[in-house]
C-alpha cells in the first residue's frame, strides 16, 4: 500500500473578495474529488483574498498510481491558470508494508 499526501500552495491574482476566492477553490477541489479518488481541502490562509494553501492524501495500490494523482492534481491546477497560479506543489509517498 501507499500513501500520496501533499500541499499546494495558490495565488489568486484576480480574486477582489473571499466569495471570489470560494468559487475558484471550490470549482478546483470540487474537480480533483470527482475525477480522482483524492481527500483535498483548503487548510490554509482562509482569510486572504489572494491566497491559498490546499492538503491532499489518497491510498493507492502502486507507485504508479500515486505518480498519476500527483500529475492529475498538477495537470487540474493548470488548466486553471487564469484563476491561479502555484506557488509550490510538493507531495511525499510512503510506502506502508506489514
Amino acid at each position: 500500500m501507499y500513501v500520496i499526501y501533499g500541499r499546494v500552495e495558490l495565488h489568486l491574482p484576480h480574486s477582489t473578495s473571499l466569495k471570489d476566492k470560494r468559487q475558484i477553490i471550490q470549482s478546483i477541489v470540487a474537480r480533483i474529488r470527482k475525477r480522482y479518488s483524492v481527500s483535498i481541502s483548503e487548510v490554509k490562509h482562509h482569510d486572504l483574498w489572494q491566497r491559498s494553501d490546499l492538503g491532499f492524501a489518497a491510498v493507492c495500490n502502486t507507485f504508479g498510481e500515486t505518480e498519476a494523482i500527483s500529475t492529475a492534481i498538477h495537470d487540474t491546477l493548470l488548466q486553471h491558470e487564469n484563476d491561479c497560479q502555484v506557488i509550490a506543489f510538493k507531495d511525499q509517498v510512503v510506502h506502508w508494508d506489514d
